[in-house]
């Protein structure tokens, strides 16, 4: 039986001392939970994540998705219309197309709003780039939050990104900061930072999904050779992005469907217990 759910937006103190935009959702009449910071996709904290949050505080758990581009830690060209823009445009390229750099010039040569175009043009090269070493430590600062809260359990805290937000899932989990941690499809973190994991992390990934896929030969190297609490599964025939039920591209409902049960097994046996 699902709990009944309370959620809204907050703010927590960012580590440059700003305040950073997150929403949390929680489950009524629950004492002592777990907690899961939920990390977007690089669009930014949209409907899909906070959608996610409050699937997990259904399930028991305190949910607490930051809206790390609200730090102050990325370029003022990141605004809301501006990444919905190139959204838009990134989802009308095929997934096998998304990272070739030509196809994506000519694609955007098509564009014939110069507004958009020109905006698009600006940020595609800064989303590939962002200061993920100030975004770990706002995610660390989230961590710090949770702690803080009386309905949230010691000890017990997790994380869980989908796409860029994965690859902070494993950045974070490299500081120690986490007890159980969930990458989507989501850069792998480099290899000499792995030895600072002290809790369990599980890669979940697509098939078709060659450029995140090309570094997992290493990652799990290093695992391996730090005896780190480890595993991953690749889901064939699905792409990058797969969990997105927004995204009508790289949506893939069979993928999505068996890896939400392996979630929330994995935090159960991890977090939960």
């Amino acid at each position: 039986m699902q709990n009944e759910i309370s959620s809204k937006m907050i703010k927590y103190q960012g580590a440059n001392g700003k305040g950073i935009d997150a929403f949390i959702a929680e489950p009524k009449g629950v004492q002592q939970a777990p907690a899961i910071i939920v990390i977007h996709e690089i669009w930014g904290l949209d409907g899909h994540i906070k959608d996610v949050a409050e699937r997990f505080a259904r399930e028991g758990y305190v949910a607490l998705a930051p809206h790390l581009f609200s730090s102050g830690a990325v370029p003022p060209e990141m605004t809301p219309e501006n990444i919905k823009a190139t959204m838009q445009f990134f989802m009308s390229i095929p997934p096998e197309k998304q990272r070739d750099t030509e196809y994506a010039k000519q694609k955007l040569a098509e564009i014939g709003d110069e507004a958009k175009r020109a905006a698009v043009s600006t940020l595609m090269p800064k989303i590939f780039n962002l200061p993920r070493d100030k975004l770990t430590a706002e995610l660390e600062k989230a961590v710090e939050y949770l702690g803080t809260l009386s309905n949230v359990k010691k000890g017990a805290i997790g994380s869980v990104g989908f796409c860029f937000g994965g690859g902070m899932s494993a950045l974070l989990a490299c500081t120690g900061k986490t007890k159980a941690s969930i990458i989507f499809y989501g850069e792998s973190p480099p290899s000499e930072s792995v030895k600072g994991i002290k809790g369990a992390v599980m890669g979940l990934y697509g098939g078709r999904d060659k450029r995140i896929n090309a570094t997992l030969k290493d990652l799990v190297e290093a695992m391996a050779e730090n005896e780190k609490d480890f595993q991953m599964k690749i889901f064939p025939g699905a792409s990058h992005a797969f969990f997105n039920d927004t995204n009508p591209v790289n949506y893939n409902a069979s993928a999505a469907k068996e890896a939400w049960p392996m979630v929330l097994d994995f935090f159960r046996r991890k977090l939960a217990s």
